[in-house]
């Protein structure tokens, strides 16, 4: 399974209707990863291959999203998107979790673990 790119009307309709419910409420099947990003973005293009790489190793357990902040300025407004690239964990218990800047696999593997698997 490779990224998909989300849109705003694909996160409300598959992950949180933000404008029907005021608190978090998880709709997924499977913990999510979304990766914000533009096209001009260097470190966005430097950890593209690296959540390619990603979504094949965690693909039974972990989806995983690119949403690009250029035409999706709402969905990237409503979590507060001030640098990218940022990635937002959503684990299927709990709120999600924003991690600005890009990082190595190693890096980017033990976060999906602990925070979206409950792996320690």
């Amino acid at each position: 399974m490779a990224t998909v790119k989300m849109t705003t009307e694909m996160f409300k309709e598959k992950i949180f209707n933000y404008e029907d419910h005021k608190e978090w409420q998880f709709n997924g099947e499977r913990p999510i990863l979304i990766d914000f990003y533009a096209d001009w973005c260097a470190p966005c293009k430097m950890i593209a291959p690296i959540l390619e790489e990603l979504s094949e190793d965690f693909k039974d357990q972990v989806d995983i999203y690119k949403v690009n902040t250029e035409s999706e300025q709402e969905l990237s407004a409503v979590f507060g998107i001030r640098s990218i690239p940022s990635l937002l964990f959503v684990p299927k218990e709990g709120l999600p979790k924003l991690q600005a800047g890009a990082m190595h696999k190693q890096g980017l593997t033990e976060l999906i673990k602990t925070e979206l698997l409950n792996e320690s």
